[in-house]
């Protein structure tokens, strides 16, 4: 049984950064996709960013391309989620999760394993 655990999150202004960070335990995650997702208050979980298993190749939603970078090093079991030029949509919790897939995908029921979230909070 895999865990994963996000830290970074915080309260940032508009226009700031924050990177996130998965680490996930129990076992190596090397051999899988990872992603990320969010949720805002009174909306459904979203599709963020994901990542093959090597690091190779990476998708966004349209809404944080060109803003958001997803990364991992395998060697650490972990995943990343650089946030740059932030703005107050971006407010939501954020939950890395580990695909049954080798091949990223944005599809959350290829999602098998779910941390509790980060809450990221973006003032105007």
């Amino acid at each position: 049984q895999v865990q994963l655990v996000e830290s970074g999150g915080g309260l940032v202004q508009a226009g700031g950064s924050l990177r996130l960070s998965c680490a996930a335990s129990g076992r190596t995650v090397r051999w899988y996709a990872m992603g990320w997702f969010r949720q805002a208050p009174g909306k459904e979980r979203d599709f963020v960013a994901a990542i093959d298993w090597s690091g190779g190749s990476t998708d966004y939603a349209d809404s944080v391309k060109g803003r958001f970078t997803v990364s991992r090093d395998n060697a650490k079991n972990t995943m990343y989620l650089q946030m740059n030029s932030l703005k107050p949509e971006d407010t939501a919790v954020y939950y890395c999760a580990l695909s049954k897939r080798v091949m990223a995908t944005i599809i959350p029921a290829d999602f098998g394993s779910w941390g509790q979230g980060t809450q990221v909070t973006v003032s105007s």
